[in-house]
């Protein structure tokens, strides 16, 4: 209790530079904590990606389109249970910033997508409407559609005016699934494309395909590209998890600069507070020596440093930790357009604490090994 007491004390003798020192911890770890939701948040939709599912696309680009008709060939596959049909649409909501995803998709597309939840009668009023739309839960939030509301798109891949009716807004089973996204018939969307530009009718953006072993997910993707090798549409067939990581890559750079800079914040805060503890440690010199004329050892004299320095990172990382979660759904509001699902996970905590940690012994490693193997004489003479 009396060696708290001291450490404490030591701690608080200049409280300018230690509450500044505890600020810049605060700051520090909250800027790792929210980085690191960063990288997680773009992983999001990989990570909560079913490995009961494959995408079948265009082996050259998915900007190519396959066939409608290999949709009856791929359900000939072994092991394939169901097949569902997708297309990118890209329209714009109103003004270009309102932009999110939207789908063309088949009438069994949902039943290979049990994590989003959709009531009954929405689903049989969507099914009997061939304008008929679903919006996601986190869509209408922010947007604040209704069931009943009439949607207007501006077509932009596809051109034109396209006016759609909400019939459904379907919820995630939790709060990883992402939910920002509109459906609609992909009948209703090839029967339009079909009147408007002729070329482009019966062409699919990707086949979703709903497997019986994801054992076999390998073996069957093998066997669905080999059906169609050779022919002038060649596919492309990989897990969903697989085909959501494509997209992440095409970031890879962005996503290691934000890594190098969450840890460079770190260094920085280690520097600073490194020299926090050096600059007590030479002020003490006279105290360290009189501690050691009264009998205490260096190990007793390190002790006091590393303590003072862990009080020191404990505190302000404690704070910094306690501050994270508000400031993540602070930054959710403002960027959820980017980050639909933006949460602190465990692991970033739990790295957080880690920092903390290697920050409190770092910077206390040289002042305690100087101020231990000072020499009582020295240390007397030590002024400030």
């Amino acid at each position: 209790m009396y060696l708290l007491k001291l450490i404490l004390r030591n701690a608080l003798r200049h409280k300018l530079r230690t509450g500044l020192t505890m600020l810049g911890i605060i700051v520090a770890v909250l800027a790792f904590g929210l980085l690191q939701t960063v990288v997680d948040a773009w992983y999001a939709g990989a990570q909560s990606a079913s490995s009961a599912r494959l995408v079948t696309r265009s082996s050259i680009s998915l900007m190519f389109p396959l066939p409608l008709s290999y949709e009856g060939r791929i359900r000939g596959v072994a092991g394939v249970q169901a097949v569902a049909r997708t297309n990118w649409f890209g329209a714009i909501y109103r003004e270009p910033r309102n932009f999110f995803a939207q789908f063309a998709v088949s009438d069994n597309y949902l039943d290979l997508y049990p994590e989003f939840v959709l009531p009954d009668d929405q689903r049989q009023a969507y099914l009997r409407d061939r304008k008929g739309c679903l919006i996601g839960r986190q869509l209408a939030d922010q947007y604040g559609f209704k069931v009943g509301a009439v949607l207007p798109l501006r077509g932009t891949i596809y051109p034109g005016n396209w006016e759609f009716v909400v019939r459904g807004i379907f919820d995630g089973v939790d709060e990883t699934k992402v939910t920002r996204q509109m459906l609609f018939h992909w009948e209703y969307f090839n029967e339009t494309l079909k009147q408007r530009t002729p070329r482009r009718g019966d062409q699919v953006g990707v086949y979703v395909l709903g497997i019986d072993n994801p054992d076999n997910a390998a073996a069957i993707s093998r066997a669905v590209d080999q059906t169609f090798s050779n022919s002038l549409a060649e596919t492309l067939t990989e897990t969903e998890q697989a085909f959501q990581l494509g997209f992440v890559a095409m970031s890879n750079e962005i996503i290691a600069a934000i890594r190098v800079v969450s840890y460079v914040v770190i260094l920085i805060i280690m520097a600073v507070m490194a020299n926090t503890m050096a600059m007590s440690a030479r002020e003490r010199s006279a105290e360290y020596a009189t501690l050691k004329v009264l009998g205490f050892g260096p190990g007793f004299i390190a002790l006091l440093i590393f303590g003072e320095s862990f009080a020191i990172c404990a505190i302000g990382g404690v704070l910094g930790v306690a501050a994270t979660a508000p400031a993540a759904a602070l930054f959710k509001d403002l960027a959820g357009n980017v980050f639909p699902i933006f949460q602190v996970s465990s692991h970033t905590l739990l790295l957080q604490t880690a920092c903390m940690l290697l920050i409190g012994i770092a910077a206390a490693i040289v002042p305690a090994i100087r101020a231990s193997r000072i020499r009582i004489v020295e240390g007397l003479r030590a002024i400030g």
